[in-house]
């Protein structure tokens, strides 16, 4: 039986394009040079569509598939599927939650840390000779005691607030309903009001229509010039020109971001900025968990093609 036909959006490590090339036959739609004339051509043989979270699937090319079944989202996020196409064509999508969360906690728990002590600056302070030269590093600021906001608590949300708790930190959080497992943390569902009582404000839910720039000028405003903001969802949630108005013009203390706007071209506005920490988007970015993600992409494939339950749909 010839192997099932995919259209592969972007690359994958060689751990799961070895096994990808083995059970399936992946047209590598990211090497074409010609991408409309790759799709016009390789399309009608496609049945399913291994893509990355940032990649996803627009209309377009799901429309170029006619035999379309299952779309397969190498990452929790998949906003940048067309979910609209797919419900009209009954088109099966999936993501890879959970194998992710952990690390994407820590990395966001990590920045605040970074950020708020000043780490990157401080190493350089060493290495250049200032420390040596012209004494003491300036003083930074403290995160235990702090009060923090969760502005969605989901999987990464929860395990962001259990981190921080850690730390002695006063957490509240926002959501569409008060959440079972919350307990001592404080619901409040207007995100302005979560921004004014929060030093430390995470946003960690997930990104749709209804959430893009739900952090705009006036959650930001009331984050104020203490405030440091860490965005470790999707780069639509925020406001990017009212994040980097604030910046510079100090009505926002700080920021940390792993998302953004156009990436990996980012607006240059960041780079001139003293008091925001740039990730490359690698908050899920450790050997283990790629591997997981990997190998729950090539699971949900596999299921499919052989008539059983998807391990994690989305539709």
């Amino acid at each position: 039986m010839d192997k099932p036909h995919i259209l592969q959006v972007g690359p994958y490590p060689n751990w799961d394009q070895d096994p990808i090339d083995v059970a399936f036959h992946a047209h590598r739609y990211f090497e074409a040079d010609d991408k409309a004339a790759f799709l016009a051509e390789r399309g009608p043989q496609v049945r399913a569509i291994a893509t990355r979270g940032e990649l996803g699937a627009n209309a377009a090319m799901i429309a170029a598939c006619p035999q379309l079944e299952v779309i397969s989202v190498y990452g929790v996020g998949y906003d940048a599927v067309d979910l609209g196409a797919c419900r009209q064509r009954g088109i099966r999508v999936t993501n890879t939650p959970d194998v992710l969360t952990n690390d994407v906690a820590d990395l966001g728990v990590a920045m605040m840390l970074v950020q708020s002590r000043g780490m990157i600056g401080a190493e350089t302070w060493v290495r250049d000779g200032s420390w040596a030269n012209r004494g003491l590093y300036p003083l930074q600021r403290k995160v235990w005691g702090c009060r923090a906001g969760i502005l969605g608590l989901g999987r990464i949300g929860f395990e962001v607030a259990k981190r921080l708790a850690a730390f002695d930190m006063d957490i509240a959080y926002s959501a569409t309903a008060p959440k079972a497992g919350a307990d001592g943390w404080e619901f409040i569902p207007d995100p302005v009001a979560l921004a004014e009582r929060s030093d430390f404000l995470f946003v960690t839910l997930a990104a749709s229509q209804a959430t893009r720039h739900i952090v705009d000028a006036k959650v930001i405003e009331a984050l104020g010039p203490e405030g440091m903001l860490i965005n470790i969802s999707r780069a639509s949630n925020i406001d990017e020109g009212a994040l980097l108005a604030a910046l510079e013009g100090g009505r926002l203390g700080s920021a940390a971001l792993d998302v953004f706007e156009g990436e990996p071209k980012l607006n240059p506005r960041f780079l001139a900025l003293p008091n925001v920490l740039l990730q490359p988007h690698h908050a899920s970015g450790t050997i283990e968990t790629r591997k997981a993600m990997g190998q729950l992409l090539r699971d949900n494939l596999t299921a499919h093609f052989a008539g059983q339950p998807l391990p994690t749909p989305v539709l």
